[in-house]
């Protein structure tokens, strides 16, 4: 295991004021790198930039180092939060599998990456927060009000936003994997689960793009929000500020606060439908289809298995569909109370990767993605999200995801292949799931104004 490296000493000083609601965009352009952004639909709205502290870890042994050195940051701590969803916060994520963020375009990613902004601005339900954090030998209560003074007038002197950049187009696009090698792969994939060797395994596919007109990020980010506001969205951008790894994502891996953990089963999908009539005669397919049941529930019982151990007590809702805009998924909700106190990532190491991004049995499942993709995960569909002082936390599966340059986007998506998975379909389904950041990508004339079954997620039963 290589220890968990922190750029800063742990003496923490953090202070917060209410302020006016900035405009995001340009709030972000207005922020040091690296930047961050997180929100969630039962979570406050963070934006933040700078790092007070850098914390690092590789190896197989990297959520337990970043668990402890997340605790020696803030062991010591000043803090006056002013309100509990603007309070410090470490950011950031891991990598799929150890060794996964060898190759291009995941150099500038560690294995393990947690990021305790220098300056966080949190919209949240009571107001908008300014919170300004320093960690380190120097750090002193009158240095970080008088930055919280300088941080205030900067955001407040900054114009309201203008226009919005267009998307900036694709000039070329190059898949990693032909349709070819996709079938062959999928068939060794099926002889194997034919044989007994796998229950399940997902294979996963990358797509690069080369842009047109320079990635714009704060528009980016502002148009998934738009369209996907009950999403999981996310942004990561590296020490060096030249890239950044974002998506929305519709899979919540844990939550985790005092001892209730909510997490959820989501796996097995379809499209959507042209009309209502069609998108609701979908919906009632996939709940009847018996490869998208079977392999949702592979996912539901073993997430139950996991958790298990930490549990005093553990629920599921039912099974339901649940409506994004390109696609529909199944989706079972999963509560349970913990029979101790626990760290947020105790939880996450136990659920990664969960067979919706994996594989059962796991270690045959990790074998055989080894073995077939032809290019590093990095941090595509593996944990991210945050971490508090008292160990509480949230995680999201980040997958519907991209890693962008000003010129480049390299896109991510996978399907669960089970006992009756046909390849040509599960093809099909991997175009489905590039659309959430193809479209933000494609340029302005080639991207309807809603696309079909609508703009927002929705649940058929009602809200989640």
């Amino acid at each position: 295991m290589e220890p968990a490296r922190s750029t800063s000493s742990p003496t923490l000083v953090s202070r917060t004021t209410a302020v006016d609601p900035p405009a995001f965009a340009a709030a972000f352009d207005a922020l040091p790198t690296p930047r961050t952004v997180w929100s969630a639909p039962d979570d406050a709205l963070v934006l933040a930039g700078g790092a007070a502290a850098t914390l690092t870890a590789s190896g197989a042994d990297r959520f337990a180092a970043i668990r402890e050195a997340t605790d020696d940051l803030f062991d010591s701590g000043d803090v006056h939060a002013g309100t509990e969803a603007a309070r410090p916060r470490v950011f950031g994520g891991f990598a799929f599998h150890e060794g996964a963020c060898a190759g291009d375009p995941w150099e500038p990613f560690p294995e393990a990456r947690f990021v305790l902004p220098r300056v966080q601005v949190t919209f949240a339900g009571n107001g908008t927060w300014l919170t300004v954090t320093d960690a380190g030998s120097d750090a002193s209560p009158a240095a970080v009000e008088r930055r919280l003074d300088r941080e205030i007038d900067r955001l407040s002197g900054r114009p309201a936003d203008g226009p919005r950049p267009p998307r900036p187009g694709i000039r070329e696009q190059r898949r990693t994997t032909s349709r070819t090698a996709w079938r062959e792969s999928v068939t060794a994939a099926l002889d194997r689960i034919g044989e007994g060797e796998l229950r399940k395994v997902v294979l996963a596919q990358a797509l690069e793009a080369d842009l047109e007109t320079e990635f714009p990020r704060a528009a980016t980010l502002e148009r998934l929000a738009g369209k996907y506001p009950d999403c999981h969205r996310y942004c990561f951008e590296p020490d060096d500020g030249g890239s950044v790894f974002f998506g929305a994502t519709p899979e919540r891996l844990v939550s985790l606060r005092g001892r209730t953990v909510e997490t959820d089963a989501l796996a097995g999908t379809t499209g959507r439908g042209e009309t209502p009539a069609e998108d609701e005669w979908l919906a009632e397919e996939l709940l009847a289809d018996a490869k998208n049941v079977h392999e949702h529930e592979l996912v539901a019982e073993t997430v139950r298995d996991q958790l298990e151990p930490y549990a005093a007590s553990i629920s599921s809702g039912e099974r339901r569909v649940r409506r994004l805009a390109t696609v529909q998924h199944l989706h079972t909700p999963i509560t349970a109370e913990l029979d101790a106190d626990r760290h947020v990532l105790e939880l996450v190491e136990a659920l990664h990767p969960t067979p919706a991004v994996g594989g059962l049995p796991p270690d045959r499942a990790l074998e055989t993605i080894h073995e077939t993709e032809p290019f590093d995960r990095g941090w595509y569909a593996a944990p991210v999200g945050w971490i508090d002082a008292a160990g509480n936390g949230a995680f999201a599966v980040a997958i519907r995801s991209a890693v962008a340059t000003p010129d480049r986007a390299t896109l991510f998506a996978g399907v669960g292949l089970v006992g009756d998975s046909d390849p040509d379909r599960e093809w099909d389904e991997i175009q489905l799931k590039y659309r959430p950041i193809l479209d933000e990508l494609e340029g302005d004339h080639a991207v309807a104004s809603t696309g079909p079954g609508g703009s927002a997620d929705e649940d058929v039963e009602g809200d989640d």
